[in-house]
């Protein structure tokens, strides 16, 4: 594991720059394939790129708000206090990886955004409770429950698919949720990391005289970290900021509207339902308007890479719909597969397309133009096939750690800290994954 450490480290820092840089890149090499490949000029391909640009707004701001809600509900006092007692079960440092692995893998299957603030939250401290544990691995661990996310209620891939007007509608129609998370394969698959997971970080753990316990810093950092005396201040503003009346009154009005929209519906969940249940709900922990705000804007940090990546995800996709490009992949795909085979290479394709678009709603606008068409022409079941894209999303950030970056701002560490654990869990889990494709 030393060794898979220290190679995936070096290639990391120095060849993997920020998503953004390889969203930029990609533009490129999909504008230049245009003019070589299909009969457009320049001129044509500016004007695909530039038409695209801001086709995704609605829904970068879909994928944001799945972040933001998950994180503000995370960081609730309710969420925070029931993590604190929860870390008093584990009493050994064994306990505390599958503990942490189990715990983040769980509530990632609840919320991806959730999932990785809780996890970080969670393995720091349990690290502060059980003498002897790694800090390391604890927070690897919570990193490697992120892996159970997009077959979970906040799945982006999934959610979209089944989200009406979403990009992918018109090529692949509307994919409910019964043919994407509410199946077998993806009951195998999510099973089947929930044991495996806190197995394997177990026997991962170092030996007593490597072990890294926290930083002390990080303990008196908390410490510090006490909420400011209430104001004293009386005035309209100030009562309205604070009030709990005000609070509960529109989560009731936010929970008549679920409960209106499932009775007329049914059980129908997309992409703005579970935006819903996860705001009404993080609003409703936090008590008032100010500090569920207070929340939002500390969440909000973690969306510049959404912000700032999907337009150019949307010029990509405009380029390869309106060259052609995406229907010369699609052939290339077909050419190269078949009805059993397909779901895998489009899991393999999806791990590699990580590496430039980081991003589970991404791959669909990217990925998707030229799988779904595939797969609808090998007769591959739709649900199998966006699930394979999403899949191979979740399972390759185990080497790219762009989703680590809020778990390891929390713990106080860097890359280098997790990447062996995490490349380990990368070959472990893909077993996993190709099993439930293949054969459920």
């Amino acid at each position: 594991m030393k060794v898979l450490s220290n190679f995936f480290t070096v290639l990391v820092q120095r060849f993997l720059p920020d998503p953004f840089v390889f969203a930029l890149i990609l533009t490129a090499i999909l504008f230049i394939s245009g003019i070589i490949f299909t009969p457009h000029s320049p001129l044509e391909m500016v004007h695909f790129w530039g038409d695209g640009f801001w086709d995704l707004l609605a829904f970068a701001m879909q994928m944001s708000l799945i972040l933001v809600t998950g994180h503000a509900l995370a960081s609730s006092p309710l969420v925070k206090k029931g993590l604190q007692n929860l870390a008093g079960v584990a009493k050994t440092p064994a306990q505390g990886v599958i503990l942490v692995t189990l715990g983040a893998a769980i509530a990632s299957l609840i919320n991806w955004g959730f999932g990785l603030i809780v996890g970080a939250l969670f393995a720091k401290e349990v690290a502060k409770r059980v003498p002897g544990s790694d800090y390391r691995l604890l927070i690897a661990s919570a990193y490697i429950g992120f892996l159970t996310w997009h077959g979970g209620l906040s799945g982006s891939v999934p959610l979209l698919a089944a989200t009406p007007g979403n990009p992918m509608e018109k090529i692949s129609g509307i994919i409910p949720l019964t043919e994407t998370i509410f199946t077998g394969f993806n009951l195998f698959i999510t099973v089947s990391l929930l044991i495996v997971l806190p197995i394997m970080t177990r026997f991962m753990m170092p030996k007593s005289h490597e072990v890294v316990a926290i930083d002390p810093k990080l303990l008196a950092e908390d410490q510090n970290n006490i909420p400011l005396a209430a104001t004293s201040e009386k005035s309209f503003a100030v009562r309205m900021e604070n009030s709990r009346i005000l609070t509960y009154l529109i989560v009731a009005l936010g929970y008549a509207y679920l409960i209106y929209y499932f009775v007329t519906n049914g059980f129908k969940m997309d992409v703005n339902t579970v935006n819903l249940i996860f705001f009404f709900t993080g609003l409703l922990l936090h008590g008032t308007p100010l500090s569920y705000m207070q929340a939002i804007t500390n969440a909000a940090r973690g969306t510049a890479g959404i912000l700032i990546q999907f337009p150019f995800y949307a010029g990509i996709q405009g380029m390869m719909e309106e060259s052609g490009l995406g229907g010369m992949i699609t052939n290339a795909f077909i050419s190269i597969s078949n009805e059993h085979t397909f779901p895998i290479l489009a899991f393999l394709s999806s791990g590699f397309i990580n590496f430039f678009v980081p991003s589970g709603g991404g791959h669909w606008v990217v990925q998707g133009p030229f799988i779904m068409p595939a797969a609808a022409s090998l007769g591959v079941d739709p649900g199998i096939a966006a699930m394979a894209i999403a899949y191979g999303e979740a399972w390759m950030n185990m080497a790219q750690p762009f989703w680590a970056l809020p778990a390891l701002a929390i713990a106080g560490l860097g890359v280098r800290d997790i990447m062996g654990y995490c490349v380990t869990t990368l070959l472990v889990s893909g077993i996993i994954f190709i099993v439930g494709l293949t054969f459920f």
